[in-house]
């Protein structure tokens, strides 16, 4: 098939845009409002950018009534906020704090959440989510869109501390992703949680592979590295 969005019809009973681009990892968002409310909200168009300082980003599409979301109004006044790892274990709550309440409820009431205090930010973390980054923010970047939900607001930011649960790593080091299951958005109403992981492992290059780590350290040691081999 094919078809040209917003000028020609797909012809089917779905919309399968969203189904293309699958996984998608979800920025489950806590900020706080300048008058101290707490918010949080799930976004499924999330990721991470660099590692190099670390950095994030969490696009949100505006509200059924055409304003701009909770998440991104917070994140701006304060210039903060947290992302939180959502896992099968906490789906139902996920979902629930996808639902929009107004700005004078506090999300982690409405769902039936604990909070965990945040050291270097305001917004509290989510108790049982098991890895959280506290970030500072640094700018938003609005896309003008169709309709009253079209236009979006992508808001990035500087991760300034992170949280694992100890209990997520490994006796080697490394986090446990399939004792985690994190969630990720599929598309209609459809989510998927990873149960399943399988190593591809780059050849040449020291610094190129620890750059797909993402570690700072070993990419100038890997650097160092690669210069001694250069003839």
């Amino acid at each position: 098939m094919y078809y040209e969005p917003g000028k020609t019809a797909h012809g089917l009973p779905f919309d399968p845009f969203k189904s293309c681009v699958v996984p998608r990892p979800i920025g489950w968002i806590s900020t706080t409002s300048a008058d101290g409310i707490d918010n949080l909200a799930p976004y499924s168009q999330f990721q991470n950018l660099g590692f190099n300082p670390p950095m994030v980003m969490f696009s949100a599409n505006q509200t059924t009534r055409g304003t701009r979301k909770d998440s991104v109004v917070n994140a701006e006044s304060t210039g903060q906020f947290v992302w939180n790892m959502a896992t099968w274990a906490q789906r139902e709550a996920v979902n629930k704090t996808s639902e929009e309440i107004t700005s004078e409820r506090d999300e982690f009431e409405y769902a039936g959440l604990a909070k965990l205090p945040s050291r270097l930010v305001r917004p509290p973390r989510v108790a049982g989510s098991p890895i959280q980054f506290e970030c500072a923010y640094l700018q938003t970047v609005r896309l003008p869109g169709n309709g009253p939900m079209g236009t979006i607001d992508v808001v990035f930011g500087r991760v300034l501390a992170v949280h694992i649960d100890d209990a997520a790593i490994t006796a080697d080091g490394r986090i446990d992703i399939v004792k985690l299951r994190p969630l990720a958005r599929m598309g209609y109403h459809d989510y998927t949680s990873v149960q399943e992981v399988f190593t591809l492992r780059p050849e040449g290059s020291a610094a190129r592979a620890a750059g797909l780590e993402g570690s700072p350290e070993k990419v100038a040691a890997g650097l160092l590295q690669d210069n001694k081999g250069v003839r």
